[in-house]
């Protein structure tokens, strides 16, 4: 990528944790405080339909049970995704990813998309979200960001939709971790905060990345990335970050 068309800061799962995350609640509550970029989590349900859901399991953020990626969308959707939070959500359905792409297109926002399959179905999970993701923004100035902790999701969303960037999520600086983003056509490489340093920064950058940050919630924090020199910021705490 010639030139970085993102924002910095970017709403983790739509508005942190001031609402039920994954949700199209989630987003519009995030752009209530003015961000214009938002970080999801995709999977496939057991149909092969995109759909938002950080966890595998269905217990922490559903009235549902079981692994979310057995069930057909014509049970997940039925599912309430709000009533774990707060009495205000209760009733917020689980969105696919056609319906956050309709929400965004139609906004002008910006996405990252985490591709976060259910175990064993790696592959075809990054396949899919990337092939679903390409006929969605077709026609865009701007496409989303598709990122993974899992290589092989990465690979498979490379060989579906290889125009679409790619990132490569860590939280340890793994053996071959940079020679994997460059195998992976990646255009960037998204930390776990602590991990940035002067030296892994100039790394990644002299690679030709873009640095980027999870989930960072402190001031002193977001003022040590900037001063790093990185590109995006993911935070819970939209109250507190003006992305402006």
């Amino acid at each position: 990528m010639a030139e970085w068309p993102y924002p910095r800061w970017i709403a983790h799962r739509g508005a942190g944790k001031l609402a039920p995350e994954n949700t199209l609640a989630a987003f519009r509550v995030g752009a209530s405080y003015g961000y214009r970029m938002f970080e999801c989590d995709a999977k496939l349900s057991a149909d092969g339909v995109p759909f938002l859901m950080h966890d595998a399991t269905l217990e922490r953020t559903t009235n549902g049970h079981g692994t979310g990626g057995d069930k057909p969308w014509s049970e997940l959707s039925q599912l309430d995704a709000g009533s774990w939070h707060s009495r205000t959500y209760a009733g917020e359905p689980l969105p696919t990813m056609a319906a956050l792409a309709r929400y965004c297109i139609h906004n002008g926002w910006f996405l990252n998309i985490e591709i976060k399959p259910t175990p064993g179905v790696e592959a075809r999970t990054g396949a899919v979200v990337a092939a679903e993701a390409q006929r969605l923004w077709a026609g865009q100035a701007v496409q989303p960001l598709l990122t993974s902790f899992r290589p092989d999701a990465l690979e498979g969303a490379q060989r579906a939709a290889p125009a679409l960037p790619r990132g490569l999520l860590l939280d340890t600086l793994w053996k071959g971790w940079l020679e994997t983003a460059l195998t992976l056509d990646c255009v960037a490489i998204v930390c776990n905060q602590n991990l940035w340093d002067v030296s892994t920064v100039t790394q990644a950058k002299s690679a030709g990345f873009r640095c980027l940050s999870y989930t960072v919630n402190d001031e002193w924090a977001a003022e040590r990335l900037i001063e790093l020199g990185t590109d995006g910021i993911i935070t819970d705490r939209v109250d507190l970050f003006s992305p402006a």
